[in-house]
């Protein structure tokens, strides 16, 4: 078993330090007095003779061989990611949608059993719900927090894995890991928690008992928009069997993109501290809003998790949800009065990001997307690092263009229940 404390030199107590440090100021495999970690752009790396490449490939020593199976750029970063996560190990991948793939396919055997939760990442459920079952494996969706349903699957199924996201998107509930983890590992089942909205900062997987956690780097670890990354971070144990799945699969991450991690996480507390604050403030002003109906944020105590939340996390994220008090044309016009945020998927980088998920989702019918909470009036708004009285000025401005005297839209009486 690797020492995860080897990650955590004694002068670095805090994750502010991790962030900047871990990978790099100790340890760096890479022979160089450079501060920042040199890009290593080759395809394959050379054996000074044969005797090294035997020595290698029976373990006595550690050496690159072909950058699919990993760089010293993309060590660096999954040792400073590792280093954050409290992990023995951490695999970085091409996007988080390849974390999460070669996750299931890894570790779900065929013939399996997974159970996942119904609010989550569509790419991920319908991976979940289309492609798996060609491998024999059987699904079962469950809310977020049915925690009796869980139990139930379990004693009606040899379950391979539970794999939910923590908070969830878009609605954000929270799962209670500590819980499920104790429930599962009972049954011999694995955890996967996506964390990707709550990020290594702001929350600890595998503290609480997850066995995996995912992270789509594309977010809040690289922070910027500027580059597709996903990471895996676990046991050793766990992590290698996910890397030879990953070598064969070859969603390789670039050590180009590895560099722009590295670089984007030495900034991460600062940005995720002023996304927390931000969205925290700003959740709080939607929800006394009489343009906005219902606020989805797990900072708030209105949220049918917060008290999830609270125990597990430090902060609440920089994500927040909400339904304008209005139809369809009604959240279109308050979302193109916007002005600083771009109309965009995704979330978690500098730039403030807006969308409406009826409008990204447009090519799923009207019927199927309600199936999931998502009525027309529904908006995710992801803050950036901007000034929080410009982010609430420019918000106000948008709302104060729409009128809410004939808010009787169709899709009224559909709500999201607490167990959405």
């Amino acid at each position: 078993m690797e020492d995860v404390n080897k990650l955590k030199p004694s002068f670095l107590s805090s994750d502010e330090s991790l962030a900047v440090h871990a990978g790099e100021r100790l340890g760096r495999e890479i022979v160089t007095n450079s501060i920042t970690t040199p890009i290593v752009t080759t395809a394959t790396f050379f054996y000074k003779n044969s005797s090294e490449l035997i020595d290698s490939k029976e373990k006595r020593i550690v050496c690159n061989e072909y950058t699919r199976y990993g760089s010293p750029t993309n060590t660096v970063l999954e040792e400073k990611i590792s280093a954050l996560e409290g992990a023995e190990s951490t695999l970085v991948t091409a996007s988080g949608m390849c974390a999460s793939s070669v996750v299931l396919l890894a570790m779900v055997p065929r013939g399996g059993h997974i159970v996942t939760t119904t609010d989550c990442y569509k790419e991920t459920r319908i991976f979940i719900e289309t492609f798996l079952p060609k491998l024999g494996i059987t699904v079962s969706l469950i809310d977020s927090t049915d925690i009796a349903g869980l139990q139930a699957i379990l004693n009606n199924h040899e379950v391979s894995m539970f794999y939910t996201e923590s908070p969830t998107n878009p609605f954000l509930r929270c799962v209670d890991i500590k819980l499920v983890s104790e429930i599962c590992h009972k049954r011999g089942t694995i955890v996967c928690i996506d964390g990707t909205i709550a990020t290594p900062l702001n929350q600890k997987a595998l503290a609480l008992g997850a066995d995996l956690v995912i992270q789509s780097a594309t977010k809040y670890i690289g922070g910027h928009n500027d580059v597709l990354a996903g990471c895996i971070s676990g046991s050793m144990k766990m992590v290698s069997e996910i890397r030879i799945m990953h070598n064969l699969l070859g969603g390789t991450l670039s050590p180009n993109a590895s560099y722009l991690l590295i670089r984007g996480m030495k900034t991460m507390h600062l940005r995720v501290k002023q996304q927390n604050s931000t969205a925290l403030r700003m959740a709080h002003v939607l929800e006394a809003h009489p343009k906005v109906s219902r606020v989805y944020y797990p900072g708030l105590p209105s949220h049918p998790d917060h008290h999830i939340a609270k125990q597990q996390m430090t902060g609440f994220g920089g994500l927040v949800t909400f339904e304008i008090n209005g139809d369809l044309e009604t959240t279109i016009k308050f979302i193109d009065s916007l002005k600083i945020p771009y109309i965009a998927t995704s979330f978690g980088g500098c730039e403030s990001l807006v969308d409406q998920p009826a409008a990204r989702n447009w090519d799923v019918p009207r019927e199927e997307r309600l199936k999931y909470g998502l009525k027309d009036n529904l908006v995710r708004f992801s803050f950036g690092i901007e000034d929080f009285e410009d982010l609430k000025a420019d918000i106000f401005q948008a709302l104060e263009t729409i009128s809410i005297e004939a808010s009787s839209f169709s899709n009224q009486n559909v709500t999201v229940s607490d167990k959405n």
